[in-house]
């Protein structure tokens, strides 16, 4: 009975800490406004409040995994939160752009450490036949975060003030830290390894030239940054096979299949999706003359659906071969893109809110499934490596979905303010960039449909 207690504790504390790290990045985009207000700063200092957060998120996520597999999970998780907590508490009280934007560095590390030990905790903790389905509840809470935090965000900026934001995720996580107590136990199982200070701070600097120059595209300069990144992170790469503890152990990618395109299937799945609220966003606004609370809600069908679902094909994939639930809903997930290409002027609501529940589906079963594949594809030791691949390839598919986006209306409007006169080219840019998703999405099928069977690896672990 202890054991299940012990269970439910770390499911619920899984689940709230995802849904607060999916709630912080979404829900600060709508008080961007009252900030820049506030503050008096111009769009490109505004738009360092969101990067610098995704930047600080990005270099600590596989620092952070692979901390929690030497020193354990449950610690460093702890310690996230603890950071997440101060953090949240110096937003809300900043008075000035410097101390804001430091806070918000501060956030996205403790998000880092949060996001690579959740998932890895709630892998440790559950038997192989209940895995699934409760990967499929903290990706549940995900869903719903990323769906509630435009919305919540949205009413407590307009009666509360945007300070109340980070207060209420204060909250959260104070409820969080406090049923972390009662879970037991502890797991690391890499405990007798080295930490790779050195590798780390490659992959850090790598991964900073990459996710700051998809931030500046179509700028030439952005794909400068992207180049010398990924030229960083091959060196990484090397680094790590010359290295006796690394950071991310190679083999992990050169001798796991499954591994390898279970997380290229995500990498893929996150750049064909993320950009389709930005996108429908817009049209609703401008083509469909909406305003920003019915867009709000027609947009709110997709995740709703995806955090219904996700936990019901979680379980699914406890039963039935991940690969085949992750990749149908990969094909389907293709089948919404490619009818959102055919956006016209006279495109029904209605015909849009069924489109977003059949992508929303399509979401719900590749995630959870995939995310079960990754985390049944590898041994115990690398469970918080793992976790944070997750996180990294989600952040990094973030990023290169909305610089598809940008680049397509930088070359088909150009940088101009969309006007009706523009509405026309604001169209073909909308149907080229679903386009583009959609072969995203079609390939994606593939790397999905490659990683084989995970069955005997599942059974391993």
């Amino acid at each position: 009975m202890e054991e299940g207690h012990n269970k439910q504790y770390i499911l619920f504390v899984a689940s709230l800490a995802s849904f607060i790290t999916a709630f912080m990045g979404s829900s600060v985009n709508i008080a961007l406004p009252a900030l820049s207000k506030e503050f008096n700063i111009d769009a490109v200092m505004l738009s360092w409040i969101s990067t610098s957060y995704l930047l600080a998120a990005a270099i600590s996520l596989v620092p952070s995994g692979r901390l929690a597999d030497l020193y354990g999970r449950k610690k460093i998780f702890s310690y996230g939160i603890i950071i997440f907590i101060v953090a949240s508490l110096s937003t809300g009280l900043s008075n000035s752009i410097p101390l804001l934007l430091f806070s918000r560095i501060l956030t996205g590390i403790g998000v880092g450490m949060i996001f690579s030990t959740s998932v890895a905790i709630v892998t440790s903790a559950f038997p192989i036949s209940e895995r699934g389905k409760a990967i499929g509840f903290t990706v549940s809470a995900v869903y719903l975060g990323l769906s509630m935090g435009p919305f919540l965000g949205g009413i407590l900026t307009q009666n509360l003030g945007w300070r109340s934001i980070f207060f209420s995720s204060l909250l959260m996580g104070i409820i969080t830290a406090f049923v972390t107590i009662f879970i037991k136990g502890e797991w690391a199982e890499a405990r007798n390894e080295k930490m790779d200070y050195i590798g780390a701070l490659i992959y850090g600097l790598g991964l900073t030239l990459v996710v700051y120059g998809f931030s500046i595209l179509p700028l030439i300069e952005g794909l400068v940054f992207i180049v010398f990144g990924i030229l960083f992170i091959l060196i990484f790469a090397y680094w790590e096979t010359r290295f006796s503890s690394p950071l991310i152990n190679m083999k992990i990618f050169s001798n796991n299949k499954g591994f390898t395109f279970s997380n290229m299937a995500a990498l893929i799945h996150y750049s064909a999706t993320f950009g389709i609220t930005f996108l429908l966003s817009l049209y609703l606004q401008y083509i469909k003359e909406l305003g920003p609370q019915k867009a709000g809600l027609i947009l709110l069908s997709q995740p709703l659906i995806m955090a219904i679902f996700s936990p019901f094909a979680g379980r699914m994939s406890d039963r039935i071969e991940p690969r085949v639930i992750a990749t149908t809903g990969m094909g389907i997930t293709f089948l919404g893109l490619l009818i959102f290409s055919f956006l016209g002027e006279e495109t029904s609501l209605i015909f849009i809110v069924i489109n977003c529940i059949i992508i929303g589906f399509g979401y719900a079963l590749f995630s959870s499934p995939n995310m079960n594949s990754i985390m049944s594809s590898v041994e115990k030791k690398f469970y918080g490596i793992a976790s944070a691949m997750v996180g990294t390839m989600r952040l990094i598919g973030q990023m290169l979905s909305m610089a598809i986006a940008m680049v397509v209306f930088a070359i088909v409007i150009g940088r101009v303010e969309i006007t009706p006169e523009y509405y026309a080219n604001f169209l073909s840019a909308v149907k080229i960039s679903f386009i583009i998703f959609s072969v995203f999405a079609f390939i994606g099928i593939f790397a999905s449909y490659y990683r084989g069977n995970i069955r005997n690896d599942i059974k391993s672990n």
